[in-house]
């Protein structure tokens, strides 16, 4: 078992005694969570969405009274995300997976510390979107290197990269045109916590059922791929709809 599975079932091992705390205190919804209609798989992640901003709380409460500002978690987001490319074709996959998920954790606390300290503008929100962007880019070309020996592997990759940009602009475009539209299969939650589990998960799996690392890598994409395509066409009818 190597080290960063250790963490990996050490984290998930608090996670699951925390959500026993958070349902005895009351599963109280997060009402930034609903104040921007947030989602997490649909309405079927409610609880998990709920759950893991309770659990960060802390983690606000500590940037809060430390000074640390949207803008540093935007740039530490932006390292992170960044970094999980290389990473990743590197075949490092356990660290890229880290560095996805910190990332993405580090997008959450920007918008929050944002909002609650009334710090929240336009300026914010375009570097926050942009960046996320480029993190996506890097990671996905980062597959696409990885898996330059599977014939479909890159493809696959790029398939998911467009995918992913397409959801994201389709939100962003809307919202400019006036409508808000957060739904969908595969959001960048949905897109972060994938990549981060099969490249976290993905090494041990592989060795406990026998198959090749890079099939279970090119699975996820392949899902991926097809998750954002139906998540981008839906988001265009949507909002098709309402503007016309």
């Amino acid at each position: 078992m190597t080290l960063s599975f250790s963490v990996f079932l050490a984290v998930i091992s608090a996670a699951l005694a925390s959500t026993v705390v958070y349902t005895l205190r009351g599963r109280r919804r997060d009402a930034d969570v609903d104040g921007k209609s947030g989602q997490f798989m649909g309405r079927l992640g409610d609880f998990v969405l709920h759950w893991f901003m309770w659990a960060i709380s802390p983690a606000v409460a500590f940037s809060r009274r430390f000074g640390l500002t949207p803008d540093f978690y935007n740039y530490a987001g932006l390292i992170l995300g960044v970094a999980s490319g290389p990473l990743i074709a590197a075949g490092r996959l356990e660290l890229g997976g880290w560095a996805t998920a910190l990332s993405g954790i580090a997008d959450i606390l920007d918008g929050r510390i944002a909002r609650m300290t009334g710090t929240a503008s336009a300026y914010g929100d375009f570097i926050d979107s942009t960046f996320d962007r480029f993190a996506e880019a890097s990671t996905f070309i980062g597959f696409a290197y990885y898996l330059r020996d599977s014939q479909p592997g890159p493809i696959v990759a790029a398939a998911a990269l467009a995918g992913s940009q397409v959801v994201s602009y389709a939100r962003a475009r809307g919202e400019v045109l006036g409508v808000t539209c957060t739904g969908g299969l595969m959001q960048r939650g949905e897109r972060l916590t994938l990549t981060a589990l099969v490249c976290v998960v993905g090494p041990a799996a592989a060795r406990a059922f026998g198959v090749p690392l890079s099939s279970l890598v090119l699975g996820m994409l392949w899902l991926m791929a097809a998750a954002t395509l139906l998540t981008a066409v839906w988001r265009t009818v949507w909002i098709a709809a309402r503007l016309k």
